[in-house]
């Protein structure tokens, strides 16, 4: 019988689930807001469709411009949620992106980022993580299921002990606090939380090999959602007002708990294609904190 990553089927694994419960938690459910609640536009605003009385947007990409949207406030660790529908048919060359980033030259930033591919090929969902201004820390994967078709949650948790990547409920990577092993971790940069749909044919899709096809133009994205539950502080803050007050800074949300494990090794095992942990052509002596994010 083929087991799910969802279903623990042996007492001994039901026991570590619900012995690790007691300490580790999946994230409270994003809530549903307006898109003008907590984003704006940043550009190409006539390439910004409002839908459902401003509840669902779609980003549309021309052969002219792209455009993409922020938040309005700057927020120091908390939980960013967004539904997305990605461009179906043929995306090669697009790119739709999700992330948080501070405001600096030193800036850190948390990436989602969705490269386009021709008819009938997968998606792949590319993270990374920068810190100081050092990214290079990419991971890609295939999702398990179509994101052209019905909307799916990508979220993200951060708080002083780790970041983690969701997809819907299932963690995709986790980022740990490594300070102790001289790595840094975002933790005094107040971030804004960004989306854009954009065309990066140089790089996007086999290396810049597939170039986007504009009579397929124009590429649409839809979103909902727009969840935003974070400690909101000014740009030069350096420390969150309500440190250790608030759901996502408790206990609970300082690790994953057994299930959550399972899912991600479950994902490290069949859907990752990059990591750049196992990449030692680029990096001969493997990154610290490797091994204790479980990339290894």
């Amino acid at each position: 019988m083929t087991t799910s990553p969802f279903m623990p089927t042996t007492l001994c694994l039901l026991f570590l689930c619900l012995a690790s419960m007691a300490v580790a938690a999946p994230p409270r459910r994003p809530i549903q807001v307006p898109f003008s609640k907590n984003y704006v536009p940043t550009w190409a605003f006539d390439h910004i469709k409002y839908q459902n009385g401003g509840n669902d947007i779609q980003l549309v990409l021309d052969k002219y411009t792209g455009t993409g949207f922020q938040s309005k406030g700057s927020y120091l660790f908390g939980h960013f949620s967004m539904d997305i529908k990605l461009v179906p048919g043929d995306s090669a060359g697009t790119v739709t992106a999700f992330y948080l980033s501070s405001q600096n030259s030193e800036h850190d930033e948390i990436d989602f980022e969705f490269l386009g591919n021709r008819t009938g090929q997968p998606y792949i969902l590319q993270t990374n993580v920068f810190t100081g201004g050092k990214g290079d820390r990419e991971q890609r994967i295939y999702l398990w299921f179509d994101p052209t078709k019905a909307y799916h949650s990508y979220s993200v948790l951060w708080n002083l002990y780790q970041i983690v990547f969701f997809v819907d409920d299932v963690p995709i990577r986790v980022f740990k606090n490594c300070k102790d092993l001289s790595v840094k971790f975002p933790f005094d940069q107040p971030m804004k939380i960004y989306s854009s749909l954009w065309n990066a044919d140089d790089w996007a899709t086999r290396g810049g090999l597939e170039k986007t096809d504009w009579s397929k133009a124009p590429f649409v994205a839809a979103y909902r959602g727009f969840h935003i539950d974070g400690c909101e502080a000014s740009v030069n803050a350096k420390f969150c007002n309500t440190q250790g007050k608030r759901w996502w800074d408790q206990k609970e949300f300082q690790d994953l708990d057994a299930l959550q494990y399972r899912r991600l090794s479950w994902v490290r095992s069949k859907y990752t294609i990059y990591n750049y942990c196992n990449d030692r052509a680029r990096y001969p002596t493997m990154s610290p904190e490797c091994r204790r994010d479980r990339d290894v």
